[in-house]
């Protein structure tokens, strides 16, 4: 009893993460209950309700506040944007929603950047200074919030996206606006997805929300299945070969060879889909449980020939939401715009000098300024450069979505470029219709290099942390003890390759795995749990790892 009083109640050491045995007290607690009132529409919107923000409220303490905030914010907004007759109203409501959101957002995501950047440009020493902390302590007689620092709430770029995106899609005219704030609430807040995705489109989501629930063994088994799959990427694909190998090369890249730091990005490669989509499998998995049906959010994208296909397989929310409500109104493929231009000339100033130094920016952006000037004289030179812009703008701003730091920057803009590159590379390629099988090894292999490689720049902690392994790589590869290497860890670089022939089986081959489970008897299913549940937790030497995404 005290271990669930415990689990129940808010501890910033002990979070309800999806690979600790307290989460699964958890949720077979809360599931008993559910399972005596899911056929009570509304009692059952009001539970999960409930139970999302303490779920939260287990994660992020009294950032709950935070999520509250945006769920009342985009409702009312939402309302109004509905009934409203005056197509002014419906845009200044939307804008107040963006504006709303993207500032919660950026106030607490990226105030250490915008600070830093400012300081780097005009040479202060501004320090961050938490208002909202202040005004909150302030407000009681208590101290709650520490003022000298801005701490992330955990999840806020998800539920962001999440809210922005119900009221642009009311004023769309693609939804109609929910008219109980419980059921938004529960919307917003459901907790398998809450702290790390998948974000979920209001137009999937909310048919859902006052349907029947129906649990079928074909659902229990497949969200069953989705489960200990995840498990399994997270806690032996992902935490296992982090904690036993590529941790201690990312530490100190200086200390190791260049072929020791190669082998380390190429399982950071491995750890972060196997954490990501891991995640992603068992929130699936949950949420089909309780009969709620979540999107996929991947794909086999190391399956990817092309980088291009390679974000139409990763991250797929994402990918989708940036299209339609970033790509998209830019312009797409077709237009360019004011937007566009100034985007893409700041943030060549800014990006070259935060890497670089002030002449070198400033001759950086005056190039571009001379080819935007270039494109109004010449349609050609528009046509090509309006098709691309936007490709690049979008996959900055996603790379920034993902971390507030120029490396974060630097490594979305590798990938617009990858993005870029094969457009032009696919009208020349001599393989491009080639259907044979090397050629299609060559192509998964040539992307999957160049995906990999990228990643140093999110992996990496710093600049410096990034050019110490690059510099490894370049000078000092050490090839005379590969083999020693690879011995020494071999039962890591064992669990790789598992990891990466499971991930490039057929999708047939994995369906008929599936179905299999699916149609099996459940004291299968159950040996299986079992012995899922014996090898994942034999695999760690340490403390439980976080998911790599809750840090965005």
């Amino acid at each position: 009893m005290n271990r669930i009083l415990e689990i129940f109640s808010f501890s910033e050491e002990v979070p309800l993460i999806f690979t600790q045995a307290n989460f699964w007290i958890f949720f077979a607690v809360i599931y008993f209950i559910y399972a005596l009132l899911y056929r009570k529409t509304s009692l059952r919107s009001a539970y999960l309700f409930a139970i999302s923000l303490l779920f939260y409220y287990k994660t992020s303490g009294l950032f709950v506040g935070i999520l509250l905030f945006s769920t009342l914010n985009d409702f009312f907004l939402g309302k109004l944007v509905y009934q409203s007759a005056s197509v002014l109203v419906k845009k200044i409501a939307i804008a107040v929603s963006v504006i709303i959101n993207l500032g919660t957002l950026c106030y607490f995501k990226y105030a250490y950047f915008f600070t830093d950047s400012y300081n780097a440009l005009f040479h202060t020493k501004y320090e961050v200074f938490n208002h909202l902390a202040h005004w909150a302590n302030t407000m009681g007689a208590v101290d709650y919030f520490t003022i000298d620092k801005i701490i992330l709430p955990v999840g806020i770029s998800f539920y962001t996206f999440q809210t922005i995106s119900y009221s642009i899609d009311i004023y769309r005219k693609q939804i109609k606006p929910l008219d109980s704030i419980i059921d938004f609430g529960f919307f917003v807040s459901f907790f398998p997805q809450l702290v790390a995705g998948p974000i979920v489109r209001a137009a999937d989501f909310v048919p859902q929300i006052r349907k029947q629930i129906s649990i079928s063994k074909v659902d229990f088994g497949r969200a069953t299945f989705m489960i200990l799959r995840g498990l399994i990427k997270k806690m032996v694909f992902a935490d296992f070969i982090a904690m036993n190998f590529m941790d201690r090369v990312f530490d100190m890249p200086e200390m190791f060879s260049g072929f020791t730091n190669i082998m380390a990005i190429f399982g950071y490669s491995l750890q972060i889909y196997g954490d990501f989509s891991g995640y992603t499998d068992i929130a699936i998995g949950l949420a089909l449980l309780m009969g709620y049906r979540l999107p996929v959010n991947f794909n086999s994208p190391y399956k990817a020939i092309h980088c291009g296909d390679f974000w139409k397989r990763w991250h797929i929310s994402l990918s989708s939401w940036l299209k339609d409500y970033l790509y998209i109104p830019m312009g797409g493929n077709r237009n360019g715009s004011m937007f566009s231009y100034g985007f893409i000339l700041v943030f060549t100033f800014l990006g070259v000098l935060a890497i670089s130094n002030y002449g070198i920016a400033v001759l950086a952006a005056t190039g571009v300024g001379v080819i935007l000037i270039i494109t109004i004289f010449s349609s050609g030179l528009a046509k090509h450069f309006n098709t691309n812009v936007n490709i690049m703008i979008t996959m900055l701003i996603g790379g920034l979505w993902h971390g507030a730091a120029w490396k974060f920057v630097i490594w979305g803009g590798l990938n617009g470029l990858g993005v870029v590159a094969y457009k032009y590379w696919r009208k020349i390629s001599p393989y491009e219709a080639s259907k044979a099988w090397y050629t299609l090894v060559w192509r998964i292999a040539l992307t999957f290099v160049f995906i990999t490689f990228t990643r140093v720049y999110f992996r990496g902690n710093s600049m410096d942390h990034i050019d110490r392994f690059y510099h490894q790589v370049m000078t000092n590869m050490d090839w005379g003890n590969a083999v020693l290497v690879l011995w020494e860890y071999r039962l890591v670089f064992v669990i790789m390759l598992l990891g990466y022939i499971t991930h490039w089986l057929p999708y047939s081959t994995k369906g008929k795995i599936e179905r299999f489970f699916i149609k099996s008897h459940l004291s299968l299913k159950l040996g299986v749990a079992v012995i899922v549940a014996i090898i994942c937790y034999q695999t760690y030497a340490a403390d439980f790892q976080p998911f790599i995404y809750f840090q965005f």
